[in-house]
């Protein structure tokens, strides 16, 4: 009796034995050989190598852990009556290692798309659109295969999801039309997020995020704006933030028809550089320009052109250089004349 009890405890210490080492190495693998990677990762300039090992790290153990449980499952002999459980005992390994898998690769893909993204300046990370395809795509194809795996034909369900995809895109298709347009918000770099624009109904604002069926639009005012995907694919938008985001700003000026031109571009252009210099909002290494450009009806006309770092800037800088301006021109003499039209009132004979 004794003797079968130690023939029966001899046979599960090996299998405990590979378990026990298999989590050990696996250990040994995340502690020290995936650290030493991760820090030579970190002296290369290339972002992908970090995020490869990141989406790696978490699985480790666990994957050593189900490699040497099935090792150790298929050195047990066991009796006919529990050979079934045996089988299932696999299936489950294998299903949880392919799920684990598909999670390390769907994290690897939305983290190298988002570094390409930063890369290209198409603002992507910031969507919630691609992350969520990604995902249903790496999760679809993960499912397909644990089905495969669990021997259940997935011919008939892909047929199924053929004919069902039909219907649901016939009865969804504003839906639809909304995802796409998306798409092509995004793959055409109309706006992304991030972007002040404007547009042709008259909205404008920041472009905060691009989801599966409405672009979010913040005012300046603080107001959100739900645009839905398809209006903004037609609309017609100006961007103030494609290639450059700087901001050309213009601010008219008249003067009298009495002053020196010459003092007045001098002073003008003293005044701009004065403040171009001690406010925030500008380009530093564009100077202001003032140019003249028409005789008015009662005042010679010119502008002053900044170049402010993006659009928003131009309120308080038009703001800061009207103050200045119109106080330096009191103290020089230099006139701003008021509106003047001459009327000629005549009586004529009855």
């Amino acid at each position: 009796m004794v003797d079968k009890i130690i023939d029966q405890l001899v046979i599960w210490v090996n299998p405990i034995l590979v378990i026990f080492i298999g989590i050990v190495i696996g250990w040994i693998m995340k502690k020290y050989v995936h650290k030493r990677l991760s820090i030579l990762a970190d002296k290369t300039k290339w972002r992908g190598d970090d995020i490869i090992l990141n989406s790696l790290e978490p699985h480790i153990i666990l994957w050593f852990f189900l490699a040497s449980f099935s090792i150790a499952a298929d050195s047990v002999i066991l009796s006919e009556p529990f050979d079934p459980y045996k089988q299932s005992l696999s299936t489950i390994i294998l299903t949880i290692l392919i799920l684990s898998i598909t999670l390390s690769i769907s994290k690897m893909l939305v983290g190298l798309f988002n570094l390409w993204a930063e890369k290209q300046g198409q603002g992507f990370p910031s969507t919630t659109m691609f992350t969520n395809f990604v995902y249903i795509i790496v999760w679809g194809i993960g499912l397909m295969i644990i089905l495969d795996s669990l021997n259940i034909a997935i011919t008939p369900i892909l047929t199924a999801l053929g004919v069902g995809g039909l219907a649901i895109s016939l009865a969804l298709k504003e839906t639809l039309s909304d995802i796409f347009s998306g798409l092509h918000i995004l793959l055409s770099g109309k706006v992304k997020p991030g972007d002040f624009a404007e547009l042709d109904s008259g909205e404008r604002g920041y472009i905060t995020n691009i989801t599966w069926r409405n672009t979010t639009m913040l005012e300046r005012t603080n107001n959100v704006i739900n645009i839905p995907n398809s209006r903004l694919s037609s609309a017609i938008i100006k961007n103030y933030d494609t290639g450059e985001s700087s901001f050309s700003v213009r601010i008219p000026v008249g003067v009298s028809y009495d002053c020196d031109l010459e003092k007045v571009a001098e002073i003008t252009k003293e005044v701009a550089d004065n403040v171009a210099k001690n406010l925030d909002g500008f380009i530093k290494d564009k100077e202001p320009i003032v140019r003249f450009f028409e005789f008015g009806d009662s005042s010679v006309n010119l502008k002053v052109y900044f170049k402010a770092e993006k659009y928003g800037d131009q309120h308080n800088i038009i703001d800061v250089f009207i103050r200045k301006l119109h106080k330096r021109y009191n103290e020089e003499g230099i006139d701003i004349p008021y509106p003047i039209r001459t009327l000629i009132h005549q009586n004529l004979p009855k």
